[in-house]
């Protein structure tokens, strides 16, 4: 394996981990208060309700199993 497969595999390890929904919601919210910033909008508020909202939910799906 070339170090930059070993690379590039560590960050998707490191990012999407062991569930990819959880990746998408984060770059999703990451995302929507960067267009609400770039207009000049109030967005401080998006990081705090994607956590409140993708933290839940992850916590329910590591343990559903168990």
């Amino acid at each position: 394996m070339t170090r930059l497969r070993r690379f590039l595999f560590f960050w998707y390890d490191f990012v999407v981990g062991d569930d990819w929904r959880m990746a998408v919601a984060v770059v999703a919210a990451l995302v929507i208060t960067f267009v609400l910033a770039g207009a000049g909008l109030p967005a401080w508020w998006v990081l705090s309700l994607a956590v409140l909202v993708v933290l839940p939910l992850s916590l329910r799906h590591a343990t559903r199993d168990r």
